[in-house]
């Protein structure tokens, strides 16, 4: 059920994340190299005072959105959008240069997101039935629930007016946006796109997780927020990474684990074709960070298996940021370029590979060539 486009130079060239590590590439290298997080409140902050169900929780450190965003307009906007938004932020500025405001025009924002923000709706919806008066609502929050809300504020903010999209695809979201946006670059409807996924934590999240009983034994909630800034350009110059190829596919939940696992495999066998590698091409795979009971293993079976038999080195980004769900392959991808970036891996290769399975049955695969194949 996967498709597959012809390799293009899409290149990515600057990115920004946050998540539980803190906030740069540097910070969640540091936490997957070591195994550890810096000093966290638990959720606190993103809780907002909430009660939550007893589960481990981890916010993005010290976040404060007016830091990075400045305090005007932020009272109407969602944990969702903020990090989104401060995500871009950093990977706009991790570019050399700023963007000219003539190329606006072909710049836009394709985020993968789960429901947008669970809190900002919830909270809007509670308020409907307990005020006397649904009518009195503030009608300013009702933007901040719509699941486009953090892309578009992203491209007003900027004034980029090229392609705007978001894209919920539980767990496989940002690989699904990354792939669209891709595809968008490849077939010139734009010049350079904003692209990553988020994902916030809130009592709300929480309690839907707690409650749905999918996670497994030792489960962490975490969030966070990764956005990359691709350019389909001839020239390999200040690229981070190539993104080779991305493909997504889907196998019905009701045919089984193995029969998932065997879409990964596939999917994973149709990226490598696009991209012109072979599986002993890869040298390091940056795994699903999914928290689901059993599905950790059936995204290794299926790797495994259209790897045949080669074993790469392996970022386990999970089990340091924990079930990021919507963002989880945002983080994955900006844990493989930090890797990448640090340069001190032994016996590093050209490609890597980014993998990703839901629940639903959903699989997504993405090969990246690092600077220094990218010519």
């Amino acid at each position: 059920m996967s498709s597959s486009v012809a390799p293009a130079p899409v290149r990515i060239t600057g990115y920004g994340v946050l998540s539980a590590a803190g906030i740069g590439g540097k910070a969640l290298y540091e936490a997957l190299r070591s195994g550890s997080l810096p000093a966290g409140d638990g959720g606190a902050a993103a809780l907002g005072g909430k009660a939550a169900p007893p589960l481990e929780l981890l916010g993005v450190p010290d976040f404060d959105a007016r830091e990075h965003l400045g305090r005007k307009g932020l009272s109407a906007l969602s944990r969702t959008s903020t990090l989104g938004m401060t995500a871009s932020e950093f990977a706009l500025d991790s570019l050399p240069g700023l963007i000219d405001p003539a190329e606006r025009a072909d710049t836009g924002v394709v985020l993968g997101t789960s429901t947008g923000s669970a809190r900002a709706f919830s909270e809007f919806f509670q308020d409907t039935y307990e005020q006397q008066r649904p009518y009195l609502v503030s009608p300013s929050l009702f933007p901040g629930l719509l699941l486009n809300h953090c892309a578009s504020q992203v491209a007003m903010r900027h004034s980029f007016t090229g392609v705007n999209a978001s894209l919920a695809g539980g767990r496989i979201s940002s690989l699904s946006a990354l792939r669209y946006a891709r595809n968008i670059l490849v077939n010139g409807r734009a010049k350079r796109l904003l692209t990553g996924g988020v994902e916030e934590l809130s009592a709300h999240s929480a309690w839907a997780w707690h409650h749905s009983g999918v996670l497994g034994d030792g489960a962490v909630l975490g969030e966070g927020s990764a956005v990359f800034v691709l350019e389909h350009s001839t020239s390999g110059d200040a690229a981070l990474a190539e993104l080779a190829s991305c493909e997504v596919a889907f196998s019905p939940a009701e045919d089984g684990p193995l029969a998932v696992a065997a879409a990964l495999a596939r999917c994973v066998e149709d990226a490598l074709g696009a991209a012109g590698a072979a599986p002993g091409d890869i040298s390091v795979v940056s795994a699903g960070a999914t928290g689901g009971r059993g599905w950790t293993a059936v995204e290794s079976r299926g790797r495994h298996r259209a790897l045949a038999g080669h074993a790469p080195e392996v970022l386990r980004v999970q089990d340091v940021l924990g079930e990021t769900y919507s963002a989880s392959g945002a983080l994955q991808l900006a844990a493989l370029l930090a890797h990448w970036e640090a340069g001190d891996a032994a016996g590093a290769g050209a490609w890597g590979l980014v993998t990703s399975v839901g629940s639903d049955g959903s699989v997504a695969a993405a090969v990246l060539r690092r600077p220094s194949a990218t010519g």
